[in-house]
């Protein structure tokens, strides 16, 4: 993405709609609640390949143990791994980095985080991406966030390329100067919700649709979504996407559909039209989809 790559006041209104979008209505975890850099560090750190829900209840449980970076400095390290082990957040390795940057904090900083991406580094297992977690997050000081979702948003929406030099630099040339916590809570926000590996587009209302190169062409493959597998049973999975999607959508032209049913479908190939026309005559046969001049809808 370069400076070129929006019409004149485009990428204002890309911005203003996401963030519209995400302060209208976004999904409550316990340390978007905050500003403090010690419980943005927790939740990172807990965050890291574990599930967001089995999160919120360990990050509570945990700073009810551990209320400040002072607390959490003067613990028993294995009182930390063991409360790690017995919730289930992966490597343990992980609890000790964080005991250990609880104490450079207090003995190194006097009891005051660094600020900075650069400066959180400086703490014992904080790379590069948590320190500008926490940098954005807790001192809105950061660079734009760029994580697995981030990259299936730009890659969907703005045809960014799988490279993460690419990646990078789509992300921060989006993202609005200094406001790097709302920004990237939203665009994470919309990875999340709205731009999943199944996207959801219109049921969650997603505020890029105007612009998105993947809404538009109907193929949502991302570096995160590989060609879809053949798999016994497939044939039932897609047969209830094509009823789901006639439900949302009330009719869609037969190519939009097969696009929206598989990230694979190309209208010559394996699985294209003829493959999509084998289940849509299937459904003819149930009563519950009817085929007209090249678009089909669920019979009435």
């Amino acid at each position: 993405m370069t400076e070129t790559a929006f019409a004149d006041g485009e990428r204002e209104g890309v911005r203003r709609a996401l963030v519209e979008w995400y302060e209208a209505d976004h999904r409550s975890f316990p340390w978007r609640e905050t500003t403090d850099p010690y419980r943005i560090l927790v939740s990172e750190v807990m965050s890291q390949q574990t599930q967001l829900g089995r999160v919120a209840e360990a990050y509570r449980e945990f700073l009810a143990e551990w209320p400040t970076v002072e607390d959490l400095a003067a613990a028993d390290r294995a009182d930390v791994v063991g409360f790690w082990t017995d919730h289930s957040l992966g490597y343990n390795n992980r609890a000790k980095y964080l005991h250990t940057s609880a104490n450079q904090v207090v003995d190194d900083f006097d009891g005051a985080f660094p600020e900075t991406p650069d400066a959180l580094q400086e703490l014992h297992g904080v790379g590069p991406y948590t320190a500008n977690a926490v940098a954005s997050f807790a001192f809105d000081r950061g660079d734009a966030v760029v994580d697995t979702n981030v990259k299936r948003v730009l890659h969907r929406a703005f045809s960014v390329p799988d490279d993460d030099g690419a990646f990078e630099a789509a992300a921060n040339d989006l993202m609005p100067d200094g406001e790097s916590r709302v920004w990237n809570n939203a665009i994470m926000e919309l990875g999340g919700v709205a731009c999943g590996q199944t996207p959801r587009c219109d049921e969650a209302d997603c505020p890029w649709r105007e612009w998105c190169d993947a809404y538009a062409s109907g193929d949502f493959t991302a570096p995160d979504v590989p060609t879809q597998p053949e798999f016994e049973g497939s044939r039932r999975m897609f047969r209830g996407r094509v009823v789901k999607l006639l439900r949302e959508h009330d009719e869609l032209a037969l190519d939009t559909l097969g696009h929206r049913v598989r990230v694979d479908y190309t209208p010559d190939g394996e699985f294209g039209r003829e493959w999509l026309e084998g289940l849509l005559a299937d459904l003819e046969s149930d009563g519950l989809v009817e085929v007209t001049a090249g678009s089909a809808r669920l019979q009435r």
